[in-house]
């Protein structure tokens, strides 16, 4: 079916039909010029940095989150060979092994004693030959100390009555020790340090 728009199209144009076509014309251009959505998005867009600047401003936070979660979660793991290698050292010149090891019960204090002179002298040896030790507090003990607000908890623990908040006054009880200074025996290669004491054999 074919429609014929001929006979309804004017013959001339009068004022009504000038206004309507302005009208059109400026609705036409209002349409065309009026910004879409799309375009208020990439304006808004371009305040922000680029993508290449967004991505790696978003990782570098990404890696810092993650770098504060693992180092609060971690826990530090210790290699044994030095504990062990210590533990041997007790062992040999201190038979700190043998003694804890033994059922002193059937022992009178005298024995146990005698013994523990043993444990005594042979860690001593043992400790001052390999480590430097230094007090933590330098006042003497049973003195009256202060300790002032943002003391190190790790260096001085609280006993007692601790009520409120530092700076706190208490006698000091026992002065603490620091290790300045470890010089353990190197370990040659291939030494077990698993084996504290070996087994002895007389012949």
């Amino acid at each position: 079916m074919n429609f014929d728009l001929t006979p309804q199209l004017p013959a001339t144009f009068d004022l009504v039909h000038i206004v309507l076509a302005g009208i059109a014309v400026i609705l036409f251009f209002a349409f065309v010029l009026k910004p879409s959505k799309r375009s208020l998005v990439d304006a808004e867009m371009d305040d922000t940095p680029p993508a290449g600047v967004a991505d790696s401003e978003d990782k570098k936070i990404d890696s810092t989150a993650v770098l504060t979660v693992k180092e609060s979660s971690t826990v530090k793991e210790t290699a044994p060979e030095s504990a062990l290698q210590f533990l041997g050292l007790l062992q040999q010149e201190a038979r700190l092994i043998d003694f804890v090891q033994e059922e002193i019960g059937a022992y009178s204090d005298e024995e146990v004693g005698a013994a523990a002179r043993i444990v005594h002298e042979g860690s001593k040896k043992v400790i001052n030959e390999y480590f430097t030790l230094d007090p933590i507090r330098t006042e003497d003990e049973e003195s009256r100390v202060t300790l002032a607000e943002g003391f190190n908890a790790a260096e001085v623990r609280l006993t007692g009555n601790v009520v409120g908040s530092a700076p706190f006054t208490g006698t000091l009880i026992h002065r603490g020790w620091r290790v300045a200074a470890v010089n353990l025996p190197k370990l040659s290669a291939g030494h077990d340090t698993t084996i504290v004491a070996a087994a002895e054999v007389e012949l």
